[in-house]
């Protein structure tokens, strides 16, 4: 009989497991990697060897389907493990995943022959996705394959009682990878981890290489000069504690919020500030911090040669570009130090962000330990999608499964382009994806992206699809719930609509086959386009004119010039610029330094808010007056958290009705929540509620991120069915 095991099935122990169990059954047989699947051949016992097979399987496989042929046995007495072919391909490589404890022990046992070395890993853990370069997952596959294994470590491989039995990356300080340090012009190969530490005590700001990437760090004391030296004085850095004690020493976070942290995958958590904890200065204006663990063994030994409980890790790039790789290149950062090893990073992949809500993650940036991933797609075609202008991931439709890659970045940035070509290409070299049979690009006309979906589709000979930018948000909604339509409020700082304004505070009736927008906010000028998103007075500005109120925040010369651009600048529904403008209004900022600040830094005022009573919002043709609610709201006198959660509230509220209208009209049960604004807490709250209190089901998302990060997703199920 012949098995043939389709899954999270190769890198993870899977054919030692198998082996193992065969053999303690006395069958006849084989056992190989067939591109992205495993085949089993063996002379009977068929039912009980996979029976067992799903009891035991190894911590990080995972069984998708299984096929059974008919088909006799015909070899050798014993079960062996063969070596593999390159057969039918598929992304069943697991994801990153922290050393685990085993591991952990021998690099902390004087007496094993691991102790101290950063790259100790085994079939249960350690880097996977950031060093293949192919199918199937062999040695040769790997960024191990420079380094043969020494006599020890074969005799760990071919051993069938070693947790390490047939571990395509096994090494040790024999024979594997190497840290060394390069400071003041010198290299120290001796102890690097070590004086790496000394180096952060004594006030260092450092650079650390380790699976998928390098990251800028510092302690927390030294967090001052490393934001003046890396420019960054408002934008929140990551922090990563020692433990899931630490973290509670300086954090208050739910146990929910816990287990996200001390899950294999290691993600960065945002979770709410403790007070006095000591890190008020790493999300400067915010109640919450992103706080993560140590996943690679570096980060281990470092810790406990540092003698602190906390590092601030930031990824090492210039602002906006991806994720240094190159060991040369990463010099003109300019650090004090640089903790470099010498195994090839062949996937780079940021650390995963999330946020817990009612007790589910949303994702942020889906990224290392995450990626790749997949879920089932609407039709049977071959897509690529290339999401949106900021915080990009793009993905791949094939074979009845819609992958995304790891983030990406920001596309008007050096490299990014080159970064997300490459991502779709490796995506597409793990599939055997040689046909393309559409390109899904974002409609905005000045994305950056665009060039690279127009080559693509030159050169797969199909015209590249544009999809409205909300209208992907929705779709990946609907994708990421497995739901066909819904009513959903698509929410974001912009994004380009069909009437060619920026759009941003949408009701949508959505399927993946079209949508129909049934209301909006009142739109307002973006005086100066871009400029407004960043000087957030400009928006306020805007708003005050139109609705007759004085504003005080220019002097007469630059008030003249925004009168002239009233009338001609572009137009702007947007919930999230709408809240930008409270945000500046209530003084809590008035200039934009990072990506989604003003509204990031609201948030602590919503939450301490109540909605007052006496304040409509009139709603006409689809239209929310949101501009003439504003004005009332701010000559109140209510206190700014209430004048804020007024303003919220009543708006989601106008919104969530008519979605709900339109919902009822179409026989739909859903509404939807999608768009960076959804990640607000306060928002979703305020959502949920209106949308359970008139009967429906909320929807909102779990695997796919509520951002810009998410938008392929939704492009690609739309091109599949159009396609289709």
């Amino acid at each position: 009989m012949r098995l043939v095991i389709h899954g999270v099935v190769q890198g993870v122990g899977f054919r030692p497991t198998v082996h193992r169990i065969a053999t303690d059954m006395g069958l006849d047989g084989r056992v190989r990697n067939d591109g992205g699947r495993v085949v089993v051949e063996v002379d009977g016992g068929h039912r009980e060897l996979l029976q067992r097979i799903m009891e035991e399987l190894p911590p990080l496989a995972s069984v998708e389907s299984v096929e059974l042929i008919d088909k006799d046995y015909r070899g050798p007495k014993g079960f062996s493990i063969m070596p593999s072919s390159a057969g039918a391909k598929g992304a069943g490589i697991p994801v990153d995943t922290a050393v685990c404890p085993s591991c952990l022990e021998e690099m902390s046992d004087p007496d094993d022959r691991r102790y101290g070395y950063p790259f100790t890993n085994c079939t249960d853990c350690g880097a996977r996705f950031t060093l293949i370069s192919d199918l199937p997952y062999d040695r040769a596959a790997t960024a191990l394959d420079p380094f043969p294994p020494c006599e020890d470590c074969r005799g760990e491989y071919a051993s069938p009682g070693d947790r390490r039995f047939h571990h395509q990356t096994v090494c040790c300080p024999r024979c594997g990878p190497r840290y060394r340090l390069v400071h003041g012009g010198e290299e120290q190969r001796d102890r690097p981890v070590q004086s790496f530490a000394a180096l952060l005590r004594s006030g260092c700001i450092g650079v650390a290489k380790s699976w998928g990437g390098m990251h800028i760090c510092s302690t927390l004391d030294s967090l001052p000069r490393l934001r003046e030296w890396y420019r960054r004085e408002e934008k929140p850095f990551a922090v990563m504690v020692k433990d899931l004690d630490a973290a509670r020493r300086f954090a208050d976070p739910s146990e929910a919020e816990l287990e996200a942290l001390g899950s294999a995958q290691r993600p960065i958590v945002l979770v709410p500030k403790r007070e006095g904890g000591g890190l008020d200065q790493a999300s400067p204006g915010l109640d919450n911090v992103g706080l993560f663990l140590p996943y690679a063994g570096m980060q281990h030994l470092l810790f406990k040669e540092l003698g602190e409980d906390a590092l601030v890790m930031t990824s090492a790039n210039v602002p906006g570009e991806p994720m240094m790789l190159d060991d040369g290149n990463v010099m003109s950062l300019g650090a004090d130090a640089y903790l470099l090893h010498d195994q090839r990073i062949l996937n780079r992949a940021d650390d995963s962000v999330l946020r817990v809500y009612d007790g589910e993650a949303m994702f942020i940036r889906r990224s290392r330990g995450h990626t790749p991933a997949w879920m089932p797609a609407p039709g049977e075609g071959s897509v690529l999608a290339l999401g949106a202008q900021e915080n990009i991931a793009g993905a791949v439709a094939h074979g009845g499964r819609l992958y995304s890659t790891q983030h990406i970045g920001d596309a008007d940035h050096i490299g990014v382009l080159d970064y997300l070509d490459d991502s779709l290409a490796h995506l597409r070299r793990l599939l055997d994806m040689e046909n393309v049979d559409a390109v899904a690009m974002d409609m905005h006309p000045g994305y950056s992206n665009r060039r690279l979906g127009r080559r693509l589709g030159e050169e797969n000979g199909v015209e590249p699809l544009e999809v409205q930018h909300h209208w992907a948000h929705a779709a990946s909604l609907l994708v990421d719930n497995q739901v066909d339509a819904a009513a959903v409020l698509a929410l974001d700082g912009s994004g380009y609509g069909d009437d060619g304004k920026a759009w941003g505070g949408e009701v949508l009736l959505s399927s993946l086959d079209g949508y129909r927008r049934v209301g909006h906010l009142r739109p307002f000028p973006l005086l100066g386009g871009e400029k407004a998103v960043h000087d957030i007075r400009r928006l306020c500005y805007a708003i005050d004119r139109m609705s007759g109120r004085e504003n005080n925040m220019f002097d007469d010369k630059d008030s003249r010039v925004l009168d002239i651009m009233m009338g001609n600048s572009v137009e702007t529904s947007s919930l999230g610029r709408v809240m930008d403008a409270l945000s500046c209004y209530l003084g809590v900022c008035g200039r934009r330094s990072y990506d989604g600040e003003p509204a990031m830094k609201l948030e602590s005022l919503l939450d301490r808010g109540m909605r007052a009573q006496g304040f409509g919002v009139t709603v006409s043709g689809g239209e929310v007056d949101s501009v003439s609610l504003l004005a009332a709201v701010m000559d109140s006198a209510l206190r700014p958290e209430d004048k804020a959660y007024t303003v919220v509230s009543c708006l989601v509220d106008s919104m969530v009705d008519m979605a709900v209208d339109a919902a009822q009209r179409e026989g739909l049960e859903h509404i939807g929540l999608s768009g960076g604004v959804s990640y607000n807490s306060a928002v979703c709250d305020i959502a949920r509620r209106r949308i359970e209190g008139r009967g429906m089901k909320l929807l909102r998302h779990r695997r796919v991120p509520n951002g810009d990060g998410g938008v392929a997703v939704g492009q690609a199920a739309i091109a599949l069915r159009r396609s289709g």
